[in-house]
């Protein structure tokens, strides 16, 4: 569509990639940035290539409640993006937890490994300045669908602010991928102490190749704990800890631990979405919701049809 507003949006997690694609289809053009390597956010796949090795070692599932995302759940699973999993309506990515996000953002243009540091201009001529210095726009309209953290910072340092976004908390995370004969068949539960929340062996998942890739997320207390604790040691110790529950010697072939800094909503904001219909600016994350991958569509959602709203008045 000729000369439509162009939406810029900053973040390739399920929020961002809802957001981009129902505007798409609205006929407003989109242009996604993402600071990542990939798109998907927390529902990530991490591939090391040297090994022939592959961990879903950010969300590790997703449940499907109201109407809008299990219709899209049950379109991605007729079309092979996603597959239920280990009952209790558990769906997963198939062939990786970032299939259906890739899947919405099939087509559409994705700029990664480019962290927007600054918001500059006004409504209807923001301009980005990304760390490398290089500027992207005009747009107008901005749709901002990182952690709330980040996206506050981001907008402190614009000089713009969204009321709201600060009262949003979430839990960090520390995830060991490692490579081990055994483990579980599917989902353990970690028990009530200990740094242990979730044992997760990967090929128990549809659409993987079978092998020992076990992937442990510690609990929010001890990851709290050890937050800044440098990753070798914490792959030691969540090494030693699996050891313990499985009840069993583990001889590893490659082990890594990733940090995530903003795991899972502990404050959501109950609502939405936020938008400034001056500034022609919002966010959405599962923030606004609450903790589910679920949440983080509906979210996002809500923002692009605040946005069509808006824009498709100002035609």
């Amino acid at each position: 569509m000729g000369g439509a507003p162009e939406v810029a949006i900053l973040g390739a997690g399920m929020a961002g990639a809802t957001a981009a694609r129902r505007l798409a289809e609205a006929g407003f053009p989109v242009r996604v940035f993402d600071k990542g390597r990939g798109v998907g956010g927390r529902m990530a796949t991490r591939r090391v290539a040297e090994r022939g090795l592959a961990f879903d070692h950010g969300a590790q599932f997703f449940r499907a409640r109201g109407p809008a995302f299990a219709g899209r759940v049950a379109a991605w699973e007729r079309r092979g993006v996603s597959a239920p999993w280990a009952g209790a309506g558990r769906h997963v990515g198939v062939p990786g937890m970032t299939a259906p996000v890739h899947d919405l953002l099939a087509g559409l243009p994705v700029a990664t490994a480019t962290t927007i540091v600054r918001i500059g201009g006004a409504a209807g001529r923001w301009h980005l300045t990304d760390a490398a210095g290089a500027e992207h726009g005009p747009f107008t309209a901005l749709a901002v669908t990182c952690p709330a953290p980040q996206t506050a910072a981001l907008l402190a340092a614009s000089g713009l602010a969204l009321p709201g976004v600060e009262r949003a908390t979430y839990a960090p995370c520390w995830s060991l991928m490692a490579a081990v004969p055994g483990g579980p068949d599917t989902l353990l539960e970690g028990g009530s102490s200990g740094p242990i929340g979730l044992i997760v062996r990967d090929a128990s998942k549809p659409g993987r190749p079978p092998g020992g890739r076990l992937v442990v997320h510690a609990t929010p207390d001890w990851s709290r704990d050890h937050l800044e604790a440098e990753r070798e040691t914490v792959a030691a110790e969540l090494l030693r800890a699996l050891a313990g529950t499985l009840g069993a010697a583990l001889r590893p072939t490659w082990a890594a631990a990733h940090r995530w800094r903003y795991a899972q909503v502990e404050t959501a904001l109950d609502e939405p979405c936020l938008y400034d219909p001056r500034l022609r600016l919002g966010a959405a994350g599962d923030w606004c919701l609450g903790p589910r991958i679920e949440a983080a569509h509906d979210s996002g959602l809500a923002l692009a049809d605040r946005l069509i709203d808006d824009l498709g008045a100002a035609r």
